[in-house]
């Protein structure tokens, strides 16, 4: 259940940092809604990254949790605002998925 609460936050850091790129996009009342969404993502992430913490180990958890918001926004990134693609940043990509595995693998 630990898990599935941190990959949550996980999810929800993904969420804040997608708010945030479309609240700069936008403009008038449409941008305080999405500054709105990072609010409460936000708020959610770090509530479910405290609950999740008190049962895993700091330094896996904490290492999953922004693995999952890095490899998330930079997907986001890639399909929603149209950032360029190139092998390298696939390849570190993949890299950075494969380390967030790993450690979840060796962790109890």
């Amino acid at each position: 259940m630990n898990w599935i609460v941190l990959i949550a936050a996980g999810l929800f850091e993904v969420a804040f940092a997608a708010c945030l790129g479309k609240a700069r996009t936008s403009t008038g009342n449409e941008a305080y809604g999405w500054y709105a969404g990072f609010v409460v993502a936000l708020i959610s992430s770090m509530l479910l990254l405290m609950k999740a913490l008190q049962n895993l180990p700091i330094g896996t958890a904490y290492t999953v949790w922004t693995g999952i918001g890095a490899i998330g926004t930079v997907l986001i990134g890639i399909f929603v605002f149209k950032e360029p693609t190139n092998f390298w940043r696939i390849f570190f990509l993949l890299t950075l998925v494969g380390s967030v595995i790993g450690l979840k693998v060796i962790s109890h």
